[in-house]
Formats: C-alpha cells, structure tokens, sequence
C-alpha cells in the first residue's frame, strides 16, 4: 500500500509540474504561421516525453518490474510509424511508454471526438495534437447519406497537423481490453485474443495513408494467468513484462480504395488482419511458455 501510494503520488507531481508548460505552448499554437505552430507542436511533444520519461525513473525507482523489451533496436524518431497491439490491461500504456518513448514519435491515439470534453483530459489530448474522430454507424447512414464520407473527411484534416512532423499512431485492433467473459461470448477463434476489428484500422490507413513508413507489430505479455491491473503495477506485484516488436512494411494496397464501399478491398484487408491476428496468437502462446520456463527455473 506505502509503495502504491507513494508511486500514484509521483506521478501525480510529475504531471502537475509539467502539465503547466505543456498548456502554455500548446496555448501559443493558436497563433498564425505554420512553421510556428510546428515548433510549438514540437516543444509540446519534447515535454510530453520528458515527462514519459520522469515516469519511467518513477516506475524503476518504485517498483520492481522487468521490462523485456525486444526489437526496438533499429527504431527512429524521424519517420512515422503504426503501432496496432494486442489489449489486456491498463498496463498496456506504461508498456507502451517503456518501449517507444524517445525512441519513435510521441505515440499518439485516435479518440472520439465527445472526450475533447473531460475536464483536463481533453486539453491536455488536444495539447498534444490527439485526432479526434466522428463515425457515423450504418443506420446514421442509411437515415442521412449525405453523412456518408464526413467522417474520414473529419479525421482526414485532423491529421493534416501531422504534416511535416513524425507521428507515432496507436491502434488496439480489439477495440476493447481481452477478458475470458468477453473472448467467450465472441466466440473467438485465438487462443488469446479477441476478435480484431479491421474497419478501425483501415479507416486509420485511409485517413494517414502515404505518411505511414512502417508497422509496428507489438505483442504484450504477462506473467501468470490473467493480466495485472494498474495497481498491481504501482504497488510492485508486476515481477516481468514482455513487449515484442516487429517492424513490418505497410503496402500502398492497403489504403488504396474504400473500405466501406469496396467489398473486395475490405475482404483483402479483413485478410490480412486476420493473418496478423493469427500470427501474433502463436507469438503469444511462444512467450507464454517462455515465461513459464523462467518461472520454472
């Protein structure tokens, strides 16, 4: 409890010192000049990382967590990158931090557009250049068609302030965090996975398309048999923490037509999610049991 409290604590400080400054250069982005509001952009990101940065000195000073980090080796914080991962627990963010931070681009989300509205939380996700999304579901459509397009318009030139600067986007294909309840009334095919959902993604690639260089490919493992939460992670119950990356190259084919409107190309790039899912169930399988020696050991 001492240590838990002790680390919320912290991290706490830590982002009430620097969430001041953050604010006042973000506030300076509404000034005109492109290059100007660039830099900002750029200063913003340099103290969101400084502070992803204080929160990992946090995490290796109060808690006793492994962080098994493999294939960041060859990464760059000059070109930009899609992140999709598997989605357990709210471990997954410091996870994330521990591996891309001042590695890539500060990683960045698509959010709905009502969290603009959180009290702090929407400042601080439109401070660091967050896109917010509008979807429209089928029967918004099929009610209003003159809607039908507006939403990837909308994100569209959300994403025009990424033009320029490097960007790390994150995307948890699952849409939602795995438990057993909901993996079963899926019915999903994976081991440990629940069922990807390939529109989300696809409407990612269509939005950015030719400003992404690479995918990168994150498996995250946890020891034991269900996922940690995050107090778990803050009270040092978290012993070992797996983060596997693959880099692999985004084909142009991949964002080439209308998913929504194109059933051929929503049928190939159904496909290959599901290749991707299928894959990365065996790697976790793999590490699970990599796990289990070590413990054994």
């Amino acid at each position: 409890m001492i240590r838990g409290v002790t680390t919320v604590l912290l991290l706490l400080v830590n982002t009430l010192v620097l969430i001041g400054p953050m604010m006042i250069v973000a506030l300076l982005k509404l000034m005109p000049g492109k290059g100007w509001r660039q830099l900002c952009s750029r200063v913003v990101m340099w103290i969101a990382e400084t502070w992803a940065e204080i929160c990992k000195a946090i995490f290796a000073l109060m808690t006793p967590t492994g962080w098994d980090i493999r294939g960041v080796e060859n990464l760059r914080q000059d070109t930009s990158y899609l992140v999709v991962s598997n989605h357990q627990s709210w471990v997954d963010i410091p996870a994330l931090v521990e591996t891309f931070n001042r590695k890539t681009p500060y990683f960045k989300f698509f959010l709905k557009k009502e969290l603009i509205w959180v009290p702090f939380l929407g400042l601080a996700f439109w401070a660091l250049d967050y896109p917010f999304m509008k979807r429209y579901s089928k029967a918004v459509l099929n009610k209003h068609p003159e809607l039908k397009g507006k939403d990837l318009e909308i994100t569209r030139r959300a994403c025009e302030k990424f033009q320029g600067i490097p960007v790390t986007v994150v995307n948890f294909l699952e849409g939602t965090r795995f438990t057993p309840a909901k993996h079963q009334a899926q019915q999903s095919p994976y081991g440990h996975l629940l069922n990807p959902k390939a529109g989300g993604v696809a409407f990612v690639m269509a939005a950015l398309g030719e400003n992404l260089d690479a995918l990168l490919d994150v498996t995250i493992v946890y020891p034991g048999s269900s996922p940690p939460g995050f107090w778990d992670l803050l009270s040092g119950k978290v012993e070992r923490v797996i983060v596997d990356v693959k880099t692999r190259p985004l084909e142009p084919a991949l964002w080439r037509s209308d998913y929504q409107d194109d059933p051929v190309f929503r049928g190939e790039v159904q496909q290959w999610v599901s290749d991707l899912w299928t894959e990365k169930d065996q790697r976790i399988t793999d590490l699970k049991h990599e796990l289990k020696g070590s413990e054994a050991q």
